[in-house]
């Protein structure tokens, strides 16, 4: 038995039904994002029911739209009727999640859920299933085949339903406006939430520690600056403290391979102009997000009139345990 190649083979399996799924999402979708933004709105919260494998993609539904500030609880479908139907409120949205449609305990819920005027958005295959024709909003999660060797245990299926999850969480955040400050709220501990609660102003390089010169610098001058304040670069600034440019360690070796004599030189004819720079009051989150998308070491920290107040190295990030 080749194990990579049926490895491979349940991958690409998954892969064909969430491609299936992007496919045929529509209407429902924009319904059910209407109908959990309108109900947070209002106060009131979402309720996630499943059972067996669904349960457990119930479980991170939940934890990801709590996680993007949607209050979410989770619905235990047999300890309900002994009890713990006590935590659903009138108004409230229940996400019910059955591949089937014909999942006895989630049926059994029903008629008391309809009772307390909840509406009922549906995570269901069976499309004309009991679950189906009692839901207000139904998302189709049919797959073609599961990805397990005999088609029985629930892969291809789950998988489809938590992508669906993540998908309908994404965008209702954005729906809501949610933005990075509120995030970090919710999630103040470990590396995430340091970046997510710092600022640049932070954790820049300020003072002493940052290396400004004059366009008429000489290279000489600028090293000798980097290395006065232990920097990886100069920046350049006009007369009038606005920035001109940044010159760094790489620009210095590549320029010093076609002239050797270039310590006399103004600096500004090897600074890179137009350098990537962040506003001091943006979080370290931001930051990391440049870092991600533009191969520098270093970040230029500017001011709203444009001038230099700081430097971030990514040096500075791990000493802060950002990263």
């Amino acid at each position: 038995m080749d194990y990579l190649a049926q490895a491979r083979l349940v991958i690409d399996l998954e892969m064909a039904e969430i491609q299936r799924l992007s496919g045929r999402i529509g209407q429902s979708f924009v319904d059910a994002v209407d109908l959990l933004r309108a109900t947070l709105a209002r106060g009131q919260k979402i309720i996630i029911c499943g059972v067996g494998k669904s349960g457990n993609i119930a479980n991170k539904i939940a934890a990801t739209l709590n996680s993007t500030g949607a209050p979410t609880v989770v619905l235990n479908a047999q300890d309900a009727l002994h009890g713990d139907l006590g935590l659903v409120a009138p108004g409230d949205v229940i996400l019910t999640l059955s591949y089937s449609g014909e999942t006895d305990e989630i049926l059994n819920l029903l008629p008391h859920l309809k009772r307390q005027q909840c509406q009922l958005i549906a995570f269901t295959g069976g499309l004309h299933s009991s679950l189906a024709q009692a839901a207000d909003i139904v998302l189709d999660t049919a797959v073609q085949r599961e990805a397990c060797p005999l088609n029985l245990a629930p892969t291809s299926s789950s998988t489809v339903m938590l992508v669906l999850g993540d998908a309908l969480a994404m965008v209702l955040l954005e729906a809501r406006g949610f933005q990075p400050g509120d995030f970090a709220q919710l999630h103040p501990g470990g590396s995430l939430g340091r970046a997510l609660l710092t600022k640049v102003s932070d954790i820049m390089r300020t003072g002493e520690r940052l290396p400004l010169v004059p366009p008429d610098a000489t290279v000489r001058q600028a090293v000798s600056t980097m290395g006065r304040c232990r920097s990886g670069c100069v920046i350049l600034t006009h007369p009038n403290g606005t920035l001109a440019g940044i010159f760094t360690q790489g620009d210095f070796a590549r320029a010093f391979e076609s002239n050797p004599n270039l310590a006399g030189e103004a600096v500004r004819q090897f600074m890179t102009p137009g350098p990537i720079t962040i506003q001091a009051s943006k979080l370290a989150a931001e930051l990391l997000n440049l870092l991600e998308r533009h191969p520098v070491d270093e970040l230029v920290v500017l001011d709203p009139a444009g001038c230099p107040v700081g430097l971030v190295d990514t040096q500075d990030l791990s000493r802060h345990r950002i990263l």
